[in-house]
C-alpha cells in the first residue's frame, strides 16, 4: 500500500509538489532535489509531516 506525501521546499517552505511512497519502505523522510516556481531554482525538498 502506498501512502501520499507532500513535498516541501527548503528554501522558501511553499507547498509545490505531491507524490506517493511505500508505507513499508525506510521510516526517514523522503527528499528529492526538484524545481520550485516561486524561488526559480532548482531545491531540496523534503516531505511534511
Amino acid at each position: 500500500m502506498r501512502e501520499k506525501v507532500i513535498l516541501i521546499c527548503s528554501k522558501c517552505l511553499s507547498r509545490n509538489y505531491t507524490t506517493t511512497k511505500k508505507k513499508d519502505a525506510v521510516s526517514t523522510r523522503l527528499e528529492i532535489k526538484k524545481y520550485c516556481p516561486k524561488c526559480n531554482a532548482s531545491t531540496l525538498h523534503k516531505e511534511s509531516k
